[in-house]
């Protein structure tokens, strides 16, 4: 049993689909061991994308993740981290195959609804950032 983290982003939230990525998730055999609304602080955001800090886009994607409100989720299942990264689809939505979330509800590469761990060892450091032991069931 694999456990992964994904966030519906601002824009996810914004445009109303949270039990629709959530019903996609769950379709697909993966089942949600932990769920939070929260609105992440500039420094939140910075702290959670340090990997990226060095990046061009690391000051833009920290403002839109602090912009308003996320749902942060800890999914798991059988491969959980391919099967989100999956379902979600490619990072740039112009590439997400047909039927993923990104693919269908994405309006730019920054703004694609959700993320998604991308490996053991980035889920190992994102969970615990928004979950504590005890608040996954």
């Amino acid at each position: 049993m694999e456990r992964t983290l994904s966030i519906v982003k601002p824009d996810g939230v914004k445009k109303n689909v949270i039990g629709e990525v959530i019903k996609r998730f769950e379709q697909k055999g993966l089942r949600i061991a932990g769920l939070r609304m929260l609105h992440l602080s500039r420094q939140d955001a910075e702290n959670f994308y340090v990997v990226h800090k060095e990046r061009p886009f690391y000051g833009s994607l920290t403002g839109f993740m602090s912009e308003g409100p996320v749902v942060v989720m800890v999914i798991e299942g059988d491969g959980a981290i391919a099967k989100v990264r999956e379902i979600m689809g490619a990072t740039n939505f112009k590439d997400a195959a047909p039927g993923t979330i990104r693919a269908d509800f994405a309006t730019d590469i920054e703004r694609n609804v959700v993320h998604g761990s991308d490996s053991e060892k980035s889920a190992a450091y994102e969970i615990p950032f928004f979950f504590s032991s005890l608040e996954l069931h």
